[in-house]
């Protein structure tokens, strides 16, 4: 999940520094929608004590 945020935050920059601002705001958007919800998974399988899968 942090991956895709990284990604999507990555594309964002590339998107700003060349001019792309609805790109940019939207990639910013998803990035930090994903870091949210990847937070919040974080934190449940923290205290619920699981460990998440190994890829």
């Amino acid at each position: 999940m942090f991956v895709w945020a990284v990604t999507f935050l990555t594309i964002a920059i590339i998107a700003g520094i060349f001019g792309f601002a609805g790109l940019a705001g939207t990639a910013a958007w998803i990035a930090k929608v994903l870091f949210v919800v990847g937070l919040v998974v974080f934190l449940v399988l923290l205290v619920s004590g699981r460990r998440p899968p190994v890829l």
